[in-house]
């Protein structure tokens, strides 16, 4: 059965540095059975992951919605669906991506999230790992597009308002009675002491920090320069903190590098 990842919180806080660097972690350790799944409009995770994505979710439903009255003869919606999921999936040796994208016409993004949440049900079974990096906020989690998540890493800046985020995020999961095997707050880009501030502030959301990552400078040269993550030094600095960490977190501890190629 395939474990689900999901990384969530506000916007600029390197939620997708920290999901590519997660398939980078699982790939090293010879697992290449990852659906890599970039559920946020501006789309940042291919190019983190260093691969082109030509068709999107956005452009699923911009298709459906124009072909489902007129679909040629013998093929089914379901069978159109499943055709356009393949068309959309970039397959690479170590992941496989799907991208939401943007929709291309005007409309509120529902039938896009419904799309998601459908994709994922039909392939999902294909993978040992899904890793879904989320949108800034909560659409993904409010709109329940994801219904069962083993691992949910909340990310904030080193800020109180991070953490408040992270702390509607994680009360969001419980009024949803989405089920969430287990949680983890990383704090992200700290220079130098976590602010006192910003540890009680964790402390009155009930969240537990789990990781005080470092601002690394070698990541913005990275960015900079417009490498992929897979370019970034072993021995950079939030490498080395989110591979101590995934070591530690029970679920990862229990990754099977024998199933190491997607079915």
């Amino acid at each position: 059965m395939s474990k689900t990842i999901a990384i969530a919180g506000k916007g600029g806080v390197g939620k997708s540095t920290i999901a590519a660097l997660l398939i980078r972690w699982l790939n090293e350790l010879g697992v290449k059975s990852v659906l890599a799944v970039d559920a946020d409009a501006n789309t940042n995770l291919p190019d983190l992951l260093g691969v082109k994505v030509e068709n999107t979710i956005g452009s699923i439903r911009e298709e459906l919605k124009d072909k489902v009255q007129d679909l040629p003869g013998g093929i089914t919606k379901q069978q159109f669906f499943e055709y356009k999921i393949h068309q959309a999936l970039v397959e690479t040796p170590g992941f496989d991506l799907i991208a939401m994208g943007r929709p291309e016409g005007p409309g509120c993004y529902c039938y896009s999230n419904n799309l998601l949440r459908d994709i994922l049900k039909t392939i999902s079974d294909q993978y040992q790992y899904i890793v879904i990096d989320n949108e800034a906020g909560m659409e993904h989690l409010s709109r329940r597009t994801v219904q069962e998540i083993d691992l949910l890493l909340i990310v904030s800046d080193p800020s109180v308002r991070g953490v408040q985020t992270a702390g509607r995020l994680s009360r969001l999961l419980r009024e949803l009675d989405t089920r969430v095997q287990s949680k983890y707050l990383l704090i992200n880009r700290v220079t130098g002491q976590l602010a006192a501030a910003v540890e009680q502030q964790a402390e009155i959301e009930g969240l537990l920090i789990a990781a005080i990552l470092p601002d690394d400078e070698a990541v913005r040269i990275n960015d900079g320069n417009g490498y992929c993550i897979f370019d970034l030094p072993k021995d950079s600095k939030i490498v080395v903190s989110l591979n101590d960490l995934f070591n530690d977190i029970d679920l990862l501890r229990a990754v099977d590098p024998l199933r190491s190629t997607a079915y």
